[in-house]
């Protein structure tokens, strides 16, 4: 059975091809409906077909890749504003020839630390967070040398090289947090996938953020999640309903789903045909 794997957050799931009807870019133009389901976020008119549209960001990690993305871009902000406040501190006390009661050890420093631990399977965000290390650097290495001008009574020196820092390493830091902002924007470019149940009309759309691969499996390579829903592990009951098992890919695995029990009429909730021989896995 051919699978297409999709992202969603830092996890990757898998989808039958046969379930997939269509994909589309997510415009953001769906109409809201009443619904106490918090992943489900509208309906699209596809097909002449109201379809119900849900976040699987929800479903699978509570919260959406655009909220989780806004988060980081405030969080990113509020490094950027301090590292502002820092440089600022450091400006007028070199002007005001006061002393510096702030922090100039590189290794103490929160965001340094914040990005060495910092996880994202976002390339290019890596790569743009890797950067700041040189600057930063740079600067604090620089804040401990100005200071010591200023203490010898070299105020003058001290002021232009502060200056220097500023038009320089301190500027290209400011440029990095843009970057890494814009970076997060850019990379987040959903999808809806429009699943099907007779391969002809749309079930229901799922809101992932990008399109991974394509791979094949057998029925060896699903892992079953018996042995992890037995004990009693917490899974919200519309999660553990749509879950067939785990996929072994290169370096991490792939949560299988099945898009039929994410939504379905009441008199159908309990039904186990969909959930075994008929998803096709045994």
């Amino acid at each position: 059975m051919d699978l297409i794997n999709f992202r969603v957050g830092q996890k990757t799931i898998s989808l039958k091809i046969l379930d997939i009807l269509l994909t589309e870019r997510f415009e953001n133009n769906l109409t809201s409906l009443p619904n106490d389901n918090k992943s489900f976020i509208g309906v699209k008119d596809y097909m002449d077909t109201p379809t119900p549209i849900f976040d699987l960001g929800i479903i699978l990690n509570n919260q959406s890749t655009d909220s989780i993305n806004q988060s980081l871009i405030t969080l990113l902000s509020s490094w950027e504003s301090k590292a502002k406040q820092w440089f600022k501190a450091l400006e007028k006390s070199i002007y005001d020839n006061t002393s510096f009661t702030m922090n100039t050890d590189i290794e103490q420093c929160d965001f340094a630390k914040w990005c060495e631990q910092f996880k994202t399977d976002n390339d290019d965000l890596n790569a743009i967070l890797k950067r700041f290390n040189t600057p930063q650097t740079r600067i604090y290495e620089q804040a401990k040398h100005i200071i010591s001008l200023q203490k010898k009574g070299m105020q003058s020196q001290a002021i232009n090289e502060i200056n220097s820092e500023r038009n320089t390493h301190f500027m290209q830091l400011i440029r990095l947090f843009e970057s890494a902002r814009e970076q997060i924007i850019l990379d987040y470019k959903p999808i809806i996938i429009f699943t099907t149940k007779d391969g002809s009309s749309p079930h229901i759309g799922l809101l992932v953020d990008k399109v991974e691969d394509n791979i094949s499996y057998k029925k060896e390579d699903i892992k079953p999640l018996t042995k992890i829903t037995e004990t009693g592990f917490d899974i919200d009951p519309q999660t553990k309903s749509m879950m067939r098992g785990l996929i072994k890919l290169a370096d991490k695995h792939s949560l299988l789903i099945d898009p039929s029990a994410i939504f379905r009429p009441a008199h159908l909730q309990h039904q186990k045909e969909e959930e075994t021989e008929a998803y096709g896995l045994f």
